[in-house]
């Protein structure tokens, strides 16, 4: 897509970090970090969400991002990971291309994707959405 700026990046008409490429992802660090090491996984092919990814790109892209966040931990020694996925505006998502997050996190970093908890969900709620969406 001509004004997706990942598809862009992945054109190589706008300069980035590549860590990784084959002919399906490509990986390169956020050019809007939380701190050092925040990377980005990409699909070659647009796609907008995780409900677009197909099986067999879902199949690559899980040991993809073992392999990188590996790397991630051997490079900087962090203290724990964020993988984050963000599919549509109220989940966060503000490029509409596929992509993953890896944000290494160290103690005390003050990075937050903390939630607060829901305590007032009523059984009869929570058993009604479990029968409509039990597999």
């Amino acid at each position: 897509m001509d004004d997706c700026i990942f598809c862009r990046i992945i054109k190589k008409e706008i300069p980035a970090r590549i860590l990784h490429e084959d002919e399906d992802f490509l990986v390169i660090l956020d050019a809007f970090p939380s701190g050092l090491g925040h990377t980005l996984i990409l699909p070659k092919r647009h796609i907008p969400d995780i409900l677009a990814l197909d099986g067999a790109e879902l199949e690559r892209l899980a040991p993809l991002i073992k392999e990188t966040a590996g790397r991630l931990k051997d490079a900087l020694g962090f203290d724990g990971l964020n993988v984050l996925q963000n599919n549509g505006p109220a989940a966060g998502q503000t490029v509409f291309h596929l992509h993953a997050h890896l944000i290494p996190r160290w103690e005390g970093d003050r990075v937050n994707v903390k939630w607060p908890v829901k305590k007032d969900l009523r059984d009869e709620e929570i058993d009604e959405f479990v029968r409509k969406v039990k597999f």
